[in-house]
């Protein structure tokens, strides 16, 4: 009977001290989270506020960093604003896919090449097309004289641009398909060189390279005035689900210089002339045929993006059909970030 009770014993020791390390460790669990952030009436759900907001531009939509109202704007907050500059679309949502930037605007095609590559952005605002701002350029002297002529021809256009979409709208339009043309593949700076220089036969571009290069005589406008929508301010799925405020407060400031260089194409001209290094008549043509203020994401905007990102699948330019709706937000949400000005607008 002593061999049997001193097993018990045993056995009751061990559970004792069990019991005790256990408390010991649970105890000291619950005090660090009494200490933590929660006691403050705060969640780690909660995102700090970010002292920073990164927004990229294109040379089309400068305005609106030239014009300051988002340094006014955020400031009283707390937050500074970081410009970065980027060429064409395509290199500005690479940014935003590797966290270098927040936010920025791009024309139809970009986001949906960058939706293809996986980057995890989101449709937050529409620009109001400008048809007149984008075209085919052919040189001055060429014989060529309407789009079906490019057929074997050597244009340059950026790729998974709206210029891009451009040329693949045009040449519907004349009867070619796409395997017609023989694309080159250029920056606008590098294309402008090429054209100049006669390597290509056409150039596809926007403003202010379109403006720049009516305006030097150098080139004739082949076609232009077919584009249905405009561009789109994207932002990266985790800076809009966790800043709708401060979302809401860029678009207002956003659509704010939009309104007015939409009433105001002489001022905006004088603004533009010296930051761009055009001349006054140069960017007077391209202020007075630019829209800048915003529109509400709609039905009606997704279904024409869908078509967009259809015809880039179809033509075997993407690796997999695209579903516009997963790079959107849910009605309420847009409700949330869109300025009021713009909902009031457009009768969203």
């Amino acid at each position: 009977m002593r061999i049997r009770t001193n097993r018990q014993r045993a056995l009751l020791a061990r559970s004792l001290l069990l019991f005790l390390v256990s408390a010991f460790f649970t105890l000291s669990t619950t005090l660090m989270s009494c200490s933590g952030p929660s006691s403050q009436g705060q969640t780690a759900a909660e995102p700090a506020k970010p002292k920073i907001v990164r927004l990229g531009y294109q040379k089309s939509n400068i305005l609106v960093k030239s014009r300051g109202v988002l340094e006014k704007r955020l400031p009283p907050q707390g937050i500074s604003v970081e410009w970065t500059e980027f060429q064409a679309g395509p290199p500005l949502l690479e940014a935003l896919n590797v966290g270098s930037i927040d936010i920025g605007p791009t024309g139809e095609s970009p986001p949906i090449f960058a939706q293809a590559a996986g980057t995890n952005l989101v449709y937050v605002a529409a620009v109001q097309p400008s048809p007149k701002g984008q075209g085919i350029l052919v040189p001055k002297e060429s014989p060529i004289r309407s789009v079906s002529e490019l057929k074997g021809k050597k244009i340059a256009f950026t790729k998974a641009s709206s210029a891009h979409y451009l040329l693949v709208s045009a040449l519907k339009g004349a009867g070619l398909e796409y395997s017609d043309i023989e694309p080159v593949f250029l920056s606008p700076a590098d294309a402008r060189a090429a054209f100049l220089r006669g390597s290509v036969d056409a150039w596809v571009v926007w403003d202010p390279f379109f403006a720049a290069a009516e305006g030097t005589g150098n080139a004739r406008v082949l076609l232009t005035g077919i584009t249905k929508q405009g561009g789109y301010y994207l932002a990266s799925r985790t800076f809009v689900e966790q800043n709708p405020n401060l979302l809401k407060d860029l678009l207002e400031g956003i659509d704010e210089v939009g309104q007015w260089a939409d009433t105001h194409p002489e001022e905006v001209a004088k603004i533009l002339s010296p930051v761009l290094g055009i001349d006054l008549p140069i960017a007077e043509t391209m202020a007075k045929r630019r829209f800048n203020s915003l529109r509400p994401i709609d039905n009606q905007l997704i279904t024409l993006q869908q078509q967009v990102a259809d015809t880039y699948f179809d033509l075997k330019l993407l690796p997999k059909p695209l579903n516009i709706r997963d790079a959107t937000l849910a009605p309420e949400q847009y409700a949330s970030i869109t300025p009021e000005s713009v909902t009031q607008k457009h009768g969203s």
